[in-house]
C-alpha cells in the first residue's frame, strides 16, 4: 500500500490474488510459470509439477561455488525457501506489503527481507548470485542492472528467468516483459559476460494455455452471470457501476476476455529466457 496516497497497488493485489488462486486450485505456493519439456503432459492438473520443474531449471543453472544469494522480487518466498533447503544463504528484496508476511514466514532467522524496491536498496551485503524469477520485468532496466553490479561480489553471477517482448510489428495481447533488444543492448554496457542463454518459450507457453482455459471456461461465464444477476436484482446500482467503471470494465474485457491471450500469441510476441551472466572482475 502506498504510504503517500493510501491507494492499493494493483500489481500487489494481483500477486496476492494469484497466490490465493494457486493455493486453492492447485495447492501451490509458487507465483511463476510452469515448465513443460518436450513430451510432458500438459493441462491444469500438471501445473504444480511444471512449476517444480521451473524451479529445478533455475537450481540446475546455479554455478558451483555460490553460497550467498539475493532473490529479487521473491514472490511468496517459495523459491527462497527451496534455496535455503538446498543449503544456500538467501536474502530477499520485495516492496510488496501484501506478500511480505508470507515471505518472512518461509525464511530462516539468518535471512533478511529488504522491504523496498531493488532500485532503492542500500545494504553493505554482497552476494555470489542475484536471481530474478519473473521479477526482472518490474525493475527499471538501467537502474536494476546497475544495482546488480553494485551488490554482486567480483566474479559473482546474475541469473534472470523471465519473458521478454519481441519486435513483431504489432502489440501483444499479453502485457509485461522488457524489450529483448533493449535488454541485450543495455547489458552490453555493463561489465557482465553472458554464460548461459536458454530459450524456454515453447516449454513455458502451456501456462498461458491454462490461463486461457481459466478465462474462457470460468471467468467469462462467471462475469456474464454476475452482470445478469446485478442487472436483474439491482438495476440502478448495476447501471451506476457500468457508468462509473466504463473504461476499466472495457479494458478488462479487451485484455482478459477477448480470447486473444493464448499459448500461440505468447510464442509469437514473447521470448522466455533463462540468462546467466558473470560479473567481470574489476
Amino acid at each position: 500500500m502506498s504510504r503517500q496516497s493510501g491507494k492499493v497497488n494493483s500489481k500487489e493485489v494481483g500477486l496476492e490474488i494469484g497466490l490465493l488462486l494457486a493455493r486453492f486450485f492447485v495447492k501451490s505456493e509458487d507465483l511463476h510459470f510452469g515448465y513443460w519439456p518436450d513430451g510432458s503432459e500438459t493441462g491444469f492438473l500438471t501445473f504444480p509439477e511444471a512449476q517444480e520443474r521451473h524451479s529445478k531449471l533455475i537450481f540446475d543453472n546455479i554455478p558451483a561455488g555460490v553460497e550467498e544469494i539475493l532473490d529479487v522480487g521473491a514472490g511468496s518466498g517459495e523459491l527462497a525457501r527451496k534455496l535455503t533447503k538446498l543449503g544456500y544463504r538467501v536474502d530477499c528484496v520485495s516492496p510488496s506489503s501484501f506478500l511480505s508476511d508470507a515471505i518472512t514466514s518461509k525464511l530462516p532467522q539468518e535471512s533478511n527481507l529488504f522491504r523496498t524496491k531493488l532500485e532503492d536498496l542500500d545494504t553493505e551485503r554482497r552476494y555470489d548470485l542475484i536471481i530474478f524469477s519473473e521479477s526482472f520485468q518490474y525493475v527499471n532496466l538501467r537502474q536494476g542492472i546497475a544495482q546488480c553490479e553494485r551488490f554482486l561480489k567480483d566474479e559473482g553471477y546474475l541469473l534472470i528467468c523471465d519473458f521478454f517482448q519481441l519486435k513483431v510489428g504489432e502489440p501483444s495481447p499479453l502485457r509485461g516483459g522488457k524489450k529483448l533488444e533493449d535488454f541485450q543492448q543495455t547489458m552490453g554496457e555493463f561489465p557482465f559476460t553472458l554464460k548461459t542463454d536458454i530459450d524456454i518459450t515453447r516449454e513455458t507457453a502451456p501456462t498461458i494455455g491454462i490461463l486461457d482455459q481459466f478465462l474462457t471456461e470460468f471467468l467469462q461465464p462467471a462475469s456474464a452471470l454476475t452482470g445478469k444477476y446485478l442487472s436483474s436484482n439491482y438495476p440502478f446500482v448495476s447501471a451506476l457501476l457500468r457508468w462509473k467503471l466504463k473504461k476499466r470494465l472495457a479494458k478488462i474485457s479487451r485484455v482478459y476476455l477477448s480470447g486473444n491471450i493464448t499459448a500461440e500469441s505468447f510464442i509469437k510476441h514473447k521470448s522466455y529466457r533463462l540468462f546467466l551472466y558473470a560479473k567481470n572482475s574489476s
